[in-house]
């Protein structure tokens, strides 16, 4: 980890990166002349234009129709984005990224952004005790860091009269995404006090709303890396399927409850210290304003005391699976009313158990935020509450869970009539440079990053140590001799003695020993495993079933707790034995 002296230091020589507003745009001129075309500092053009990084382009938005629930044209600076702000911005070319071209598309790296890595997100609760550290670390420093870049709007382009007046606050990193959420999410001014239109949401309610979200968690994430230097550093997820509570509510992840005021946080947390901001959503509608970025209080959370009317419980694995399993990405009119809707479903306003829309309960994604019952529980001030994060990362886990198993076309993310702000190719509010809501309807692997718990399986090698990776920490390690007839198997953990310790030998034996564990543990990617009896390697240590967690109860003498609640508990990994695991294989 580093020290925070040594993060502070490094932060004062950190190159500018991308999102809205960035400060060389927030000026008199760069509002009047409507161009957010800064130089790359590489070489002083627009853009890094001379050294081919990008150029500055006029903007084009679509002209295809919208849905009908936003009627207005003309009153909202969000309308038609950036146009109202900008209408050139820097197109950058090949993998460069950035609202001046300097930077990498995700998942590249280096100085010419050709060096291509893969980064995982793993669950919050393998983190090593250092890990966890380094995170709260992290999260804090950028809260309490003024965000050098960028600065967050606090009045309309009418206020700021055209231009002529810029109306803009210094926020710290962490802040300029809770303003974005808050700014994408908000009512729409229609002109005084109280005179608002609430059925509006350019992130939410409809098809961008999960583009739209990994979009903003691969944004902090390299803003984190930014910040700190750590370019391993990458944002963990909760799995909450099946949760009794809030698990991740210790003062070592996101702060207990504090025992003077159940509605805070635990002095004991990080997070307690924290104050809000853009969290008062009916007093900006009322006074027809927009948030002026001051804080405004402490961080709340009451998980568990919410109104049970709204919320019956946390999501369970079948509700997961169940959305899972619808094929149409939206459908209907693509807002609360669509019906065996994934899109809908996972947002929550689906029923996760029978996928008709506008559900008199929340599910999903929305049960989650409700249960937070505090800051989480506001759309637009969601984002203040460090489990956003971890929220997000798993509800865009089971986005990226659907997008492989359904392998959808482009032409299923709607091109015209969605809800304003979520056609296929509207750019994203408020992002700059420019996002196409399409663009994001990819695999996690085509932008970088992967999740262990839906890691591949790996090649199946015959002899030698072999791994069972059960999201990656409840591990099985086996040996397996050939023989001319036979595969003989010896497992470590009685857990997984079930499968036969004799098969066939040859290719057989692997095709049963697949089977086998399939029957045991559900079919967690192991069907991809590929049979190669003669795979000879010098370290034999590979992986047959990567990822996938153990759902059913896999029992051991003595042992009652499924690994789910294993895992929920935060108990470590069983200790694996004292093999030599650079043995060559018995072949």
């Amino acid at each position: 980890m580093w020290p925070l002296v040594a993060v502070i230091g490094f932060m004062l020589c950190l190159d500018p990166s991308f999102q809205q507003f960035p400060r060389p745009c927030a000026t008199r001129e760069a509002l009047r002349t409507k161009e957010c075309c800064p130089p790359w500092e590489g070489d002083g053009s627009a853009c890094g234009a001379i050294s081919g990084r990008g150029f500055c382009q006029d903007v084009e938005v679509p002209d295809l129709p919208d849905g009908p629930q936003y009627p207005f044209s003309g009153l909202d600076d969000r309308e038609k984005w950036p146009l109202v702000f900008y209408n050139r911005t820097c197109r950058c070319a090949g993998n460069f990224m950035g609202f001046n071209c300097q930077d990498c598309k995700f998942g590249y790296f280096g100085a010419n952004c050709n060096e291509r890595r893969e980064s995982l997100r793993r669950n919050v609760f393998h983190l090593s005790r250092a890990e966890r550290i380094r995170l709260m670390s992290y999260l804090n420093l950028a809260k309490q860091t003024v965000s050098r870049d960028y600065v967050v709007a606090t009045g309309t382009y009418q206020e700021m009269e055209n231009g002529s007046n810029p109306m803009f606050a210094d926020v710290s990193t962490y802040d300029v995404f809770v303003w974005m959420h808050y700014y994408v999410s908000r009512e729409a001014l229609l002109g005084g006090p109280g005179n608002v239109w609430t059925d509006v949401d350019f992130a939410h309610w409809a098809p961008a709303f999960l583009p739209w979200h990994r979009v903003y968690l691969l944004h902090w994430e390299h803003e984190i890396r930014k910040l700190t230097g750590d370019m391993s550093f990458t944002i963990p997820y909760w799995d909450w399927r099946d949760a009794q509570g809030c698990d991740v509510c210790t003062d070592d992840l996101m702060g207990e409850r504090s025992p003077q005021d159940p509605s805070l946080l635990s002095p004991g947390s990080v997070f307690s210290s924290w104050r809000v901001l853009c969290s008062r959503a009916d007093d900006y509608s009322g006074r027809g304003v927009l948030c002026d970025a001051q804080h405004e209080g402490p961080l709340t959370r009451n998980p568990g005391n919410h109104n049970r009317d709204v919320v019956e419980r946390l999501p369970t694995s079948a509700e997961v699976e169940f959305t899972l399993s619808l094929a149409d990405y939206d459908t209907g009119a693509m807002d609360r009313s669509a019906n065996m809707s994934f899109r809908n479903t996972l947002e929550g306003f689906g029923d996760p158990q029978t996928g008709l829309g506008s559900s008199s309960r929340m599910g999903m994604h929305a049960a989650l935020h409700v249960y937070m019952n505090g800051s989480m529980s506001s759309v637009q001030g969601s984002a203040n509450d460090p489990i956003f994060l971890l929220h997000h990362a798993f509800v865009d886990s089971i986005y990226e869970e659907w997008l492989r198993r359904h392998r959808p076309s482009a032409a299923q993310y709607p091109e015209s009539n969605a809800p304003i702000g979520h056609n296929r190719e509207y750019h994203m509010v408020p992002f700059l440079p420019l996002i196409r809501n399409r663009e994001y309807f990819i695999s996690s692997k085509d932008l970088g990053y992967e999740y262990s718990y839906l890691l591949g399986a790996s090649k199946l090698c015959f002899g030698g140590a072999f791994i069972f990776f059960v999201d990656m920490n409840y591990c099985f390690v086996l040996r397996i001799k050939k023989t001319p007839k036979e595969l003989l198997v010896s497992f470590s953990r009685p857990e997984a003695g079930r499968i036969p310790t004799s098969l066939p030998g040859g290719a057989a034996g692997c095709v049963a020993l697949v089977a086998a564990c399939r029957a045991l543990w559900g079919d967690y990617n192991t069907g991809r495993s590929r049979c190669l009896p003669n795979c000879k390697t010098p370290i034999p240590r590979v992986a047959l079933a990567a990822g996938g967690e153990v759902e059913k109860r896999i029992r051991s003498p003595g042992k009652t707790a499924t690994y789910q609640e294993q895992r929920r508990r935060g108990n470590q990994a069983p200790e694996l034995p004292n093999d030599n695991m650079n043995t060559q294989p018995d072949l």
